[in-house]
């Protein structure tokens, strides 16, 4: 029982993470239906950000994400106001290539300019942990998961209290509605991207004191963020963060009782299991 304990913990934690990465994905799609290929590109350059401001000026990496937030924010509307902006009415295949271009064009600068070396970020408390009724619990990933349920928090606040959030939200139920109402719904794509985008980048910053940096990282975390806004539901943000914890919990619990070489399979069992049972996944709804 205190393995499976420890396992279900553990999973939680960096489920968390996970969930943070799956509701960037569903913003973006929720609002602009677009199906980001380059999502997991997005996280590789936040951990590259992250290792870079703790090599080059020391500063901490949970500290870090005050820079990363913004820094990739800008980025991410950068990308969606110069290129994404041109193919919202495009065939999906047009948009799901040039996705997989931009991330191509990520990852390949990022190991012209660093090579394809691994780099690790070793802080004093990168392997600490306590203990809890005989229970051990990683310490940077109960940092990870207090700065995650903050960060989710202050999303919903921003989505539902204010008047832009609002506007989003309105836009990703009904863009042609919205636009009818007056909002700016290319506004709302940009700013829809941005938010996608930093969250991508804060998940990366999160998880660089425990994980390996390298330039085809985002490869690995692109289909985990498939894997949780399918099973949570695409474009329900409830549902993103339900999935993350689902894929942390099946990952650990799966590379306890299995081996570390099954935690994948599980969730890609799980994954075809929501696809041929509940396509819509645990939260969604069918709508075109």
């Amino acid at each position: 029982m205190p393995v499976f304990l420890q396992s279900m913990i553990s999973g939680i934690l960096i489920g968390g993470v996970y969930a943070l990465i799956g509701i960037g994905l569903t913003i973006i799609f929720g609002v602009m239906r677009v199906i980001n290929f380059a999502h997991g590109d997005l996280l590789m350059i936040g951990m590259y950000m992250t290792y870079f401001l703790f090599t080059l000026l020391h500063i901490d990496p949970f500290v870090s994400i005050v820079v990363t937030i913004p820094l990739m924010f800008l980025f991410g509307a950068f990308l969606q106001k110069v290129f994404i902006n041109r193919v919202l009415g495009a065939l999906p295949q047009n948009q799901i290539l040039l996705t997989i271009g931009m991330g191509l064009v990520m990852s390949n600068a990022v190991m012209l300019a660093f090579t394809s070396d691994y780099k690790i970020l070793s802080t004093t408390y990168s392997s600490a942990s306590f203990n809890i009724l005989g229970i051990s619990i990683s310490s940077p990933l109960l940092i990870s998961f207090a700065i995650t349920i903050a960060i989710t928090l202050a999303l919903y606040w921003f989505l539902y209290k204010t008047d832009t959030g609002q506007a989003i939200r309105a836009t990703a139920q009904d863009r042609d509605a919205a636009q009818l109402m007056g909002i700016n719904v290319k506004r709302m794509s940009i700013i829809a991207f941005g938010l996608g985008a930093s969250l991508a980048g804060t998940a990366g910053a999160l998880i660089s004191p425990t994980y390996y940096i390298f330039p085809q990282v985002g490869s690995v975390f692109t289909l985990k963020a498939f894997v949780i806004t399918v099973l949570g539901g695409m474009g329900s943000i409830v549902g993103a963060t339900l999935g993350g914890v689902i894929i942390g919990v099946a990952e650990s619990v799966g590379g306890v009782y299995l081996g570390s070489g099954w935690k994948d399979v599980i969730v890609f069992i799980l994954f075809l299991l929501v696809l041929l049972f509940k396509p819509s996944g645990l939260l969604g709804t069918s709508k075109d």
